[in-house]
């Protein structure tokens, strides 16, 4: 850590001595490890957590509460922290985290659960966003790219120990443990940013965009509640999507039409005008639709193709996280020091979709669990490449004073971006699972049997168990094709958009 400090020292104001920035950086990083964890640790506890309250049929919402509110909470903090500092709105952010980890672990009931997650991502919205922002204002455009490299690979190493903490603190402690191991990381970072990050100027007369944060708000949670219902609670062609659909399209338009009249607006549509930024935010909720679209489902199909167990499944995604650290540290020194982030995000890219490609091939056709492992491997070289380098460029395409939004809007799309992914995905899975259970020659109870899961295939013959089986490989396969698919376009965008600063040198900066 150090040495990323003191490389940087010279071109940083004189009043960020290299001890502030240290214990900047570190509460930075620790409040990066607690977002993280914490989007994977609770889903391993879920199953005690369930046995313990009850609420089997309410399960999903313990997830569905924190990610629609800290998707809705994401822009404003980005817009807030632009007019108000970055201190306050961070503090603001991680403490309302830490008192919602400890109302989650006392929570009494599956409803007290639910509600107190939605609460905690309210904090959440602001963790990952205005860690990245506040890097992008204390380094120089040239040592970003260094800095949110370190950064993802503290994000990789904290998303694969989620699930293996969560198991041993649900099995050693309770699985109230699993929401109050936050308070002693958060408490450090806390105090670190507090005592360190200089408060930043604010606005004399802020005028804040009531409306349109309440249009945003409805808007995301009428298509939040949308695409994580389709498929499971709502079908795709019942009155009651087509209405949501509708309702939440309309709402969306009178927030792009209160945005272009707001004297302060809290989305600046004028940076879409940044090609930079408009393109490399696209591509990243499409990199993030095709991602969380992906590794959903693979473990499953480890599960119930290959017959690993759920430990083993886990360890069979350490290929990627173990790549994705590494390049994203050596990928942020090379950028920073080559200053080539265009053209190391069309590599990153790249790879990311030809692993994913090799990946859905491997799933089509049945290929060995050694495959899995070395496409797996690929694919974290491709995102430790990629995520930091995109980062960058649209903190560096944007004006200082508009960092926070820009970063903001970034989070926002790719949140989006991934619950949309999944949602596809499963619908696509869904569909075709269901299409070649009902085609099997010996009749099945598909409701009964998809309710039910691992625990219905353990009951079926040998010969039907075989054919189950490859109706899962055809399915998961599919919603695996859906994905590189999507990457595959993203990667189109970046080459486009390096073309078009090749063809157009002097006029990158507008669409």
């Amino acid at each position: 850590m150090e040495f990323f400090v003191q490389s940087v020292s010279a071109d940083l104001p004189s009043r960020y001595t290299p001890s502030t920035r240290l214990r900047v950086f570190a509460g930075l990083i620790l409040t990066m490890i607690m977002a993280a964890l914490d989007q994977s640790i609770v889903s391993t506890a879920l199953p005690t957590v369930v046995s313990d309250l009850g609420g089997l049929a309410h399960m999903s919402w313990v997830v569905t509460a924190f990610m629609l509110t800290s998707t809705i909470a994401t822009p404003l903090y980005g817009k807030l922290s632009d007019m108000f500092g970055r201190r306050p709105l961070l503090g603001f952010s991680i403490g309302a985290f830490l008192l919602a980890s400890l109302l989650c672990g006392v929570a009494q009931s599956m409803w007290q659960l639910i509600l107190f997650r939605g609460f905690q991502g309210i904090g959440a919205g602001g963790l990952m966003t205005l860690s990245q922002t506040v890097i992008g204002d204390m380094v120089t455009p040239q040592q970003r790219g260094r800095y949110q490299g370190l950064f993802t690979g503290a994000f990789a190493v904290s998303s694969v120990t989620g699930p293996f903490l969560g198991g041993v603190l649900t099995s050693a402690l309770s699985w109230r443990w699993v929401f109050l191991v936050n308070l002693p990381v958060g408490l450090l970072a806390f105090t670190l940013i507090m005592l360190s990050l200089p408060s930043g100027g604010a606005e004399k007369r802020p005028r804040i965009d009531y409306l349109g944060a309440g249009l945003l708000a409805i808007a995301t949670a009428g298509f939040l509640l949308l695409f994580n219902s389709l498929g499971t609670a709502l079908s795709w062609t019942s009155p009651l999507t087509l209405l949501l659909l509708t309702g939440s399209t309309v709402v969306f338009l009178l927030f792009l039409w209160q945005e272009r009249r707001a004297p302060e607006p809290l989305v600046s549509l004028g940076l879409l005008r940044i090609a930079d930024f408009s393109v490399c935010v696209a591509a990243t909720g499409i990199m993030s639709f095709a991602m969380m679209g992906s590794m959903i489902f693979l473990p499953l199909y480890y599960q119930l193709v290959l017959g690993e167990t759920p430990a083993t499944s886990g360890l069979m995604m350490l290929p990627q996280v173990g790549t994705m650290m590494i390049s994203s540290i050596l990928g942020g020194y090379v950028s920073s020091r080559t200053q080539r982030y265009e053209l190391l995000l069309v590599i990153g890219v790249g790879i990311e979709f030809l692993a994913l490609a090799l990946i859905a091939l491997c799933a089509r056709h049945g290929a060995p669990a050694f495959s899995f492992l070395l496409s797996l491997g690929c694919l974290g070289v491709g995102m430790g490449i990629g995520m930091p380098n995109a980062t960058v460029i649209i903190q560096n395409s944007v004006p200082g004073n508009m960092l926070g939004i820009a970063t903001a809007m970034m989070a926002f799309i790719r949140s989006l971006g991934g619950s949309l992914g999944v949602a596809l995905s499963g619908g696509v899975m869904a569909l075709m699972l269901r299409n070649s259970l009902n085609a099997l020659p010996e009749k099945i109870d598909v409701p009964t049997f998809l309710e039910n899961g691992m625990a219905a295939i353990q009951t079926l013959s040998p010969a039907l168990h075989d054919q189950v089986k490859a109706a899962y490989k055809t399915s998961i396969s599919a919603s695996l094709t859906v994905s590189s698919s999507f990457m595959f376009l993203a990667f189109m965008l970046i080459v486009g958009l390096m073309a078009r600063k090749k063809l157009n040198p002097g006029n990158d900066q507008t669409a």
